[in-house]
């Protein structure tokens, strides 16, 4: 009796590139086997085998980039499944092929890995043609494609209706928040499920492919992490809800954002095994989803906290089960500092940072050198900023400062000359105060608060320019720190420093996670831009 083909599925590998491997399990009068294997083994075989009567599923490049970013598309997969499948069988039920020995060795189970080249036929899958594929990427050398991601907090809906969203502009949104609740389930804010159901039915309507993420937590919602990820019975009761919510409002993912395993954050109950207890989490909530879904966690700077109260020094089981990590780049100085400091600094860039750990160029190398794939990482960038009272006219918090320090200084640096970074600087200066803003501006309302990107454009302290950029205006003069890459503005006059970003930071930071082949950045949030101005620029820098 010839053997059976049956329980298609698939998984993915990352050597020499990220890839599909499809499964299939080989029954023998009972006794059954699993293999592995590339479609380009198929095309293969197909060859070796000469078959002229029986179809394989299309010829189509699945994808032109080699990183998790490309998408993983449910249909594409399931019909070269299916199809794959069917060709097995019908090559098994066919005289002229059944007894090749070319086809029992494919089917002869192995613990010999697939070879290591490559084709393009086995990439993630895009919707792109082989010719398109080709022309827009030259073959193996294709480009890569990055993620331009955004939060959108259910309280951005009256401002940002999901209904007028320029959804072109977004790969994915992560909707915030839903939140764990004593009984190990989700709680939702008044209203917020209809705001969900209206992202995810305008997204697909769009026809722009935008991915739509529950965010699950936040600082303000991560009180039962701990007791829902703490034993086998919560977990499993947790991860129904979730699965539960993926399938109910049709998403593509869950994003954790537990912040944090093994620490208080805002007060939270946390314990030493919360880490162990989370991966345990994500291993069933990856089984409940399939290996198509997005799980996604907002982590920070460092790798979570291990049961030795330090860093984990190995991501690699963690990153298995996950899709990207959402690296939290932001509040490193804020309104709690002592004195004024960048709030998403792209760099320890002068060697001088009294939170050396906490920058974009720290947390790719921390969560690289703990064995995180560089291209499962997302660089979070803020859409706003602080305010502080202080007549400080430097960010004092990212360099040692100065025994002197000049009133009308505009540009921060160590006392000897530091580095200039990034082809996006605004040097100082560029438009004259009086030339772009007249009207006095006043944020003294917003000390100690952080405040949205928009509202200080709103405010007329910044000014947006013919070429999408921003001048101080109102009677604040903007400064630049070179030791972290990041703008500021200042009043000393109303005792007023803001700390920020603009597009030409951010356009530094975006370019930064290209240069490193990380997945790509994610903004918080979408409802604090100017329009989309910063999008746009992030989507520039990304190649977008």
């Amino acid at each position: 009796m010839s053997p059976v083909i049956k329980n298609a599925g698939h998984t993915t590998a990352s050597t020499p590139r990220p890839h599909i491997l499809y499964k299939f399990q080989v029954d023998r009068d009972g006794k059954v086997g699993e293999i592995k294997k590339r479609y380009s083994e198929f095309v293969a075989l197909h060859t070796a085998l000469h078959v002229k009567d029986v179809e394989l599923p299309p010829r189509r490049i699945l994808a032109t980039t080699f990183i998790p970013s490309a998408w993983v598309d449910d249909t594409l997969i399931a019909e070269r499944k299916e199809g794959l499948q069917s060709y097995l069988n019908t090559l098994l039920a066919t005289p002229e092929y059944k007894n090749n020995t070319t086809l029992e060795d494919f089917l002869t189970p192995t613990l010999l890995a697939s070879p290591r080249n490559f084709d393009l036929e086995d990439a993630l899958p895009s919707t792109l043609s082989r010719k398109a594929a080709q022309q827009l990427s030259g073959e193996i050398n294709a480009a890569a494609t990055f993620i331009a991601a955004a939060y959108y907090p259910d309280w951005s809906a009256d401002s940002f209706p999901p209904e007028s969203l320029d959804y072109s502009k977004f790969d994915m949104l992560l909707f915030a928040f839903a939140t764990p609740n004593s009984s190990n389930t989700l709680s939702w804010d008044s209203g917020s499920q209809s705001i969900l159901q209206r992202l995810v039915a305008s997204a697909k309507s769009s026809g722009k492919g935008t991915k739509i993420v529950l965010s699950v937590g936040g600082w303000g919602g991560s009180t039962w992490f701990h007791q829902a990820a703490g034993t086998a019975a919560s977990r499993a009761t947790f991860v129904s809800a979730l699965s539960s919510a993926v399938s109910t409002f049709g998403l593509d993912g869950i994003d954790i954002d537990w912040e944090y395993p093994g620490e208080a954050g805002a007060g939270n109950p946390f314990g030493s095994a919360d880490a162990a207890n989370l991966l345990s989490l994500m291993t069933a909530l990856r089984t409940a989803l399939g290996t198509s879904k997005i799980i996604s966690a907002a982590v920070t700077d460092l790798p979570w906290i291990g049961s030795n109260g330090k860093p984990i020094t190995d991501m690699s089981a963690y990153a298995a089960q996950m899709t990207y990590a959402n690296l939290m780049n932001y509040d490193i100085f804020g309104d709690w500092s002592d004195a004024p400091g960048p709030n998403a600094p792209l760099g320890n860039l002068c060697g001088t940072s009294s939170q050396p750990a906490y920058s974009a160029e720290a947390a790719f190398s921390q969560w690289t050198a703990a064995k995180f794939p560089a291209s499962k990482l997302l660089l979070g960038l803020p859409l706003y900023g602080y305010v502080l009272n202080s007549t400080k006219t430097v960010l004092t918090g990212s360099f040692t400062v100065p025994s002197t320090e000049s009133d009308n200084k505009t540009s921060a640096g160590p006392a000897t000359d530091g580095p200039t970074r990034g082809a996006n600087k605004r040097p100082a200066h560029v438009v004259p105060a009086s030339k772009v803003g007249t009207t006095a501006a006043n944020l003294q309302s917003w000390w100690g608060q952080q405040i949205p990107f928009s509202s200080i454009v709103s405010s007329g302290a910044l000014v947006k320019q013919a070429d999408g950029s921003y001048a101080e205006g109102g009677g604040f003069t903007m400064g630049w720190d070179d030791c972290s890459d990041t703008p500021f503005l200042f009043n000393t006059a109303q005792s007023t420093v803001v700390s920020y970003d603009d597009t030409f930071s951010l356009g530094d930071k975006a370019a930064f996670a290209k240069s490193k082949s990380m997945a790509g950045c994610f903004t918080w949030s979408l409802d604090q831009d100017d329009g989309v101005t910063l999008q746009n620029t992030i989507r520039k820098a990304l190649g977008k």
